[in-house]
């Protein structure tokens, strides 16, 4: 499967890894968006990544505080994966807290992770209570230290993924990735300047949400009874959005038709070639065969007009 550079860095990634945001188990509210998954469930899940050829993850404290974690690395000891056959992201989460908390906390991500080395360490959120070139100063000490091989961040705007870019290249270092999200439904990061900011200082976009929560998949469009199903959180913003995407899903479902896609795998597959190679996308899942579908977004390419049509299709998102 061909990869790409995360950023500047050099670390190979597919233009699809899995978000396991789901692995996350019911704390902190994370059962009014997904469904409680076994050990044996989520194992399955990343087997399936791995099988379609999906060779990062990423993950995060915030996620069970340990728990997605924790579950991954289990999921890849159980696909036989050593240490450093894959590549690793997670976050540290800012919410009241300084710099200072970053040295501090990386044992819990490391233990967590259960040897498997973080390729990718990212502030989660710009909430935090230091600046952004004291967070970022305190991760590049993580990178001197051998702790983490390189930084990121996650839904900063332009001018903050600016500064944190300045404040890692004055340490010999550079952004690898904006955690963002993007999709053909939530597309902001444009006209906002993120990605126009990004493509200039080399920093990687990982979209994530890349189907708008589920909405891309048209699942719901062709049976909306199953919302009925959905965790409460997602629902009313699906139900919502039905009408008025349902000229896309036709769309999208049309062009699948030329390449034995569905529409989920159409989207993700636009997001991934929208704009060179700065854009790589996370879907999550909550069965094996979601993580297999998404992984075979990467098995074809739509050409430049259907590109162009999609994108004249939701310019109202942007």
């Amino acid at each position: 499967m061909a990869t790409r550079s995360l950023g500047r860095t050099g670390i190979q990634v597919t233009p699809i890894g899995l978000g396991v945001m789901q692995f996350s188990g019911s704390r902190l509210g994370f059962g009014m968006m997904f469904d409680e998954l076994s050990r044996q469930q989520t194992d399955g899940i990343v087997q399936a990544a791995l099988d379609g050829g999906i060779n990062w993850f990423d993950t995060a404290e915030l996620y069970g505080f340990g728990r997605s974690e924790h579950r991954l690395a289990a999921g890849l000891q159980a696909a036989g994966r050593k240490p450093g056959e894959v590549v690793v992201a997670t976050k540290w989460f800012p919410l009241l807290r300084t710099a200072g908390s970053i040295p501090r906390t990386i044992r819990h991500r490391l233990r967590h992770l259960r040897g498997y080395p973080i390729d990718l360490y990212q502030v989660h959120q710009p909430n935090g209570l230091s600046s952004p070139e004291a967070e970022m100063n305190a991760m590049a000490d993580l990178v001197e230290a051998g702790k983490i091989r390189a930084v990121g961040v996650s839904n900063f705007d332009a001018r903050r993924m600016e500064r944190a870019h300045r404040a890692l290249e004055r340490r010999g270092l550079s952004l690898a990735a904006n955690q963002v999200e993007y999709s053909l439904v939530e597309r902001s990061i444009e006209p906002s300047g993120v990605l126009q900011a990004a493509k200039d200082l080399g920093v990687t976009i990982i979209a994530w949400s890349p189907t708008g929560r589920g909405l891309l998949t048209g699942k719901f469009h062709r049976d909306p009874s199953r919302l009925r199903r959905t965790p409460p959180a997602r629902r009313w913003m699906l139900r919502r959005r039905l009408e008025e995407t349902r000229p896309l899903i036709e769309a999208l479902e049309a062009i699948g038709t030329r390449y034995a896609a569905s529409a989920a795998q159409v989207a993700i597959n636009w997001l991934i070639h929208c704009a060179g190679e700065t854009v790589v996308a996370i879907p999550g899942a909550s069965q094996a065969d979601q993580a297999a579908d998404s992984a075979r977004a990467m098995r074809f390419r739509i050409s430049e007009e259907e590109l162009a049509r999609l994108d004249e299709l939701t310019l109202a998102y942007r």
